[in-house]
């Protein structure tokens, strides 16, 4: 079963990723934007994501993408570790926002 610690391991290791606390608990940045962050109970992470994209994920899969009430207005999206196929698919959702959030002249 995947958990916060395989969450850590594959952020850290796309290029210029950090870690840092905030809100008391992980997020991990590359070149100082936030793009992952793992709540306190630790069963689930968020991940940026357009709202457009975001909708899909949620309607397609509402087990797995949900957003809380208080970050409805966000670009972000939560997972639930429980939820996902294998490291492969966590790795494809934490490269995604990664990209997202990364310079241009890391993504090429």
């Amino acid at each position: 079963m995947l958990d916060a610690d395989d969450v850590r391991s594959i952020a850290l290791s796309f290029p210029e990723t950090t870690e840092k606390e905030r809100w008391g608990h992980p997020t991990f940045d590359v070149a100082g934007k936030m793009f992952v962050t793992v709540p306190d109970d630790e069963t689930s992470f968020a991940v940026r994501c357009p709202r457009f994209d975001r909708e899909e994920l949620i309607a397609a899969e509402p087990h797995k993408f949900w957003v809380p009430q208080h970050e409805a207005a966000s670009a972000w999206v939560r997972v639930r570790l429980t939820e996902l196929e294998d490291r492969q698919e966590l790795r494809d959702i934490l490269l995604d926002s990664w990209r997202q959030a990364a310079p241009t002249r890391l993504t090429e």
